[in-house]
């Protein structure tokens, strides 16, 4: 049985993917704190150990670099968890989306059989790197800052441009050097899709800015707005709970 796209064994994972990271959240919710950062500390690893597994197993490293969102989630996990860094866990809310999209958004990956090292290595590293954000700050463990808002922006927008640079370098390269992967192509990568868009959203905007890496940017507006709702609703609930606490006193 394969993965497949939309249909009801990839639509249960979907579901699968809130049920896991709920029911990890409630596993650890009274457990002592130290305990919660070694148990997600641990499963930070996850996405490291996926890395590996595809830079191995496909035989051509170019092409699964870790260079797409959730890939530098991956990278970034354990250092926030491990060092309970509030800067990286107020981006890492934003890079999470990564991994939600690979898991939503999986084409490339619908071939994939059920339970195969391919899928494990895929489906259950997207799953911790998207629900360890947004636990840790569930949990208490790192807390909500709107002020990273600049932060986590500039910081993605600087990562994008750096990526969108070694796309075009191993692109001139591989196709100047006849480089090929396993398939017998040139090889030719997209990481974060700054060279072409890879989904119906993307090419949208792709339409409204017809160029290579610049048409990225109609996603800022994007992001902003969504990690100000999620610090203007953190904002109204907090502020709520404490004239609830001053009106019980």
């Amino acid at each position: 049985m394969t993965w497949g796209t939309f249909g009801v064994v990839h639509i249960i994972t979907i579901i699968l993917t809130a049920v896991l990271n709920i029911a990890l959240y409630f596993a650890l919710k009274y457990c002592s704190q130290r305990t919660q950062w070694i148990v997600l500390g641990v499963l930070s690893f996850a996405g490291i150990g996926a890395i590996i597994f595809n830079l191995v197993t496909w035989g051509s490293p170019l092409e699964y670099l870790p260079l797409h969102l959730c890939s530098l989630n991956a990278l970034a996990l354990p250092f926030a968890v491990w060092f309970k860094s509030e800067k990286l866990g107020n981006l890492l809310l934003l890079w999470s989306l990564g991994a939600l999209f690979a898991i939503i958004i999986n084409d490339a990956s619908a071939d994939f059989k059920l339970l195969s090292w391919t899928f494990v290595f895929y489906y259950f590293p997207h799953v911790l790197e998207l629900g360890i954000p947004i636990l840790m700050m569930k949990l208490g463990l790192v807390k909500l800052k709107a002020k990273c808002v600049i932060s986590t922006v500039i910081i993605t927008m600087v990562s994008y441009t750096l990526i969108h640079f070694i796309n075009v370098w191993i692109n001139s390269y591989c196709l100047t050097n006849g480089v090929t992967n396993p398939s017998g192509e040139i090889i030719q990568v997209n990481y974060m899709f700054s060279i072409t868009p890879a989904n119906p959203l993307l090419q949208l905007f792709h339409t409204l800015i017809p160029h290579e890496y610049w048409y990225m940017y109609l996603v800022v507006p994007v992001v902003v707005i969504y990690l100000g709702a999620i610090y203007g609703i953190h904002y109204l609930v907090t502020r709520k709970r404490k004239h609830g606490e001053v009106a019980a006193q």
